[in-house]
């Protein structure tokens, strides 16, 4: 028997593949095929079940194209109904994988069809749980997701989650590997660890909701508590995995195309298509085409491309790092934007030398920003963290909204005003900045720099981190 997770960083996300004599199964595998057809035939093994935990919100799932591929059989816990075929399967239904077995346990709470994937070794002992969204490490799923779709509140819900842990889940041993979705930055959860497995007696010591005298009430306020609404993406994705998609194969050859000058050119010119600049932000901001939009690769790309560009069948047109064409359509299509339609050629030198117009962005140290408003106190400051982040501490004075919300906050900024926009470190207030010039602010300021040399400088900080007291004045 071998186990092997798939770790991706930028969605958080944790994929399985696991064999035995001959036969794997993957669980909750990412749209591209590659990986786990490369492990089977690496390994001379036939990919013979495709294990989903529920229907995924914040990506979208390889399990059709992957069917397709390997004849391999999808199964979904009871209640699951798709545009496609699967094995619906029962709660307690054992499935077997040359000499180890896979029991389904049905666990709502998440979303109705939540399920956890039991493992039994060749001994016929439980030694591992693959438990989707259900049980993270140091956390749960969020119980609001299904909302919509079920016409269930996110109490409900919460207390069918409730009942699944102290069911199904905490009466397993102590020594079963848990095996989640998701870590550190998914929006599934709240809390997450970094760490992607642990043992369960070890989540039974230390994880908030599987306090042994919790009773289901504070169950339900404690998990619920403090909720941000989810991302925009979330229920066009879950809508794709139960319906169906594109064949990756047909999304890739379409965006992964080198467009001329002129091509590029035609295309960014209609009004239905955007231009996405995936570079650094130190690139970035030194020379762009006007009216791009910044998201960098080398952020959290995806996450971001999803909360922000709001019609999942945007026509993209792309600006990348030299070599990461192909990388980055298939990022896109992770979260479902299937319509990239190519690009530039060469890149921004390209344009550059046919004579093309190019912008740039005013960009300062935070070092320089810290002694801009020692001089000035009037400064007028945009803070685009997050709530949590802002409430723990920010500058006296700053204006603050989200750039995950930034589209129900463009009324209040004035395009007469100057604003010196930042972060945590910089990658946040670039993409902000390239939203607002995109829509014709000009007068910008970026800041690129490590919020904490902020924190520390000699000016006012407001918030409730009991680091910063010394600072508060």
């Amino acid at each position: 028997m071998n186990i092997e997770q798939i770790y991706t960083g930028c969605l958080a996300q944790g994929a399985y593949f696991i064999e035995s004599e001959g036969e794997a199964a993957v669980i909750d595998p990412l749209r591209e095929t590659t990986p786990y057809l490369r492990r089977a035939a690496e390994r001379n093994v036939r990919i013979k079940y495709i294990f989903e935990t529920h229907f995924h919100a914040d990506f979208v799932s390889g399990h059709v194209d992957l069917a397709s591929e390997t004849g391999a059989t999808i199964v979904y816990g009871p209640g699951a109904e798709t545009s496609f075929d699967i094995h619906e399967a029962k709660d307690g239904e054992v499935f077997t994988i040359g000499k180890v077995k896979i029991k389904v346990l049905h666990t709502p709470g998440h979303t109705p069809e939540s399920s956890c994937y039991l493992l039994y070794d060749e001994n016929g002992k439980e030694h591992a749980l693959f438990s989707g969204d259900t049980l993270f490490i140091g956390d749960v799923g969020r119980p609001d997701l299904a909302q919509k779709a079920t016409n269930l509140s996110q109490e409900d819900l919460a207390g069918w989650l409730y009942d699944s842990l102290r069911t199904k889940i905490m009466p397993l041993p102590d020594d079963v590997i848990v095996y989640p979705a998701h870590g550190a930055g998914s929006a599934c959860g709240k809390n997450m660890s970094s760490e992607t497995w642990d043992t369960l007696g070890h989540q039974k010591q230390t994880n908030y909701a599987l306090r042994a005298d919790m009773t289901r009430a504070e169950f339900i306020k404690e998990v619920t508590d403090g909720l941000l609404p989810p991302p925009q993406y979330f229920f066009k994705n879950a809508q794709l995995n139960k319906i169906g998609y594109s064949a990756i194969d047909k999304v890739m050859e379409q965006g992964v195309r080198a467009l001329s000058v002129k091509e590029f050119e035609v295309l960014i010119e209609e009004d239905d298509v955007l231009l996405l600049d995936t570079r650094s932000k130190e690139e970035f901001v030194k020379a762009f085409i006007p009216g791009s939009i910044f998201i960098s690769l080398d952020g959290s790309f995806a996450p971001w491309v999803g909360a922000l560009i709001t019609d999942i069948r945007q026509k993209i047109v792309l600006v990348t790092p030299e070599g990461r064409e192909a990388e980055t359509v298939m990022r896109l299509a992770r979260v479902g934007y299937d319509n990239a339609l190519g690009y530039l050629s060469g890149g921004i030198k390209t344009w550059k030398d046919a004579g093309k117009e190019l912008e740039s962005i005013e960009t300062i140290s935070v070092d320089r920003f810290v002694k801009k408003i020692q001089k000035d106190a009037d400064l007028r400051i945009l803070d685009v963290r997050k709530p949590g982040e802002w409430e723990a501490a920010h500058i006296d004075g700053a204006q603050h909204f989200a750039l995950d919300y930034i589209n129900n906050h463009m009324s209040e900024i004035s395009p007469a005003q100057t604003y010196y926009i930042h972060c945590q470190s910089g990658n946040r207030s670039t993409i902000t900045s390239s939203i607002l010039a995109a829509r014709g602010y000009k007068k910008l300021i970026n800041v690129h720099g490590d919020f904490e040399v902020i924190k520390t400088a000699d000016i006012n900080i407001i918030g409730s981190c009991p680091s910063l007291a010394q600072n508060m004045k």
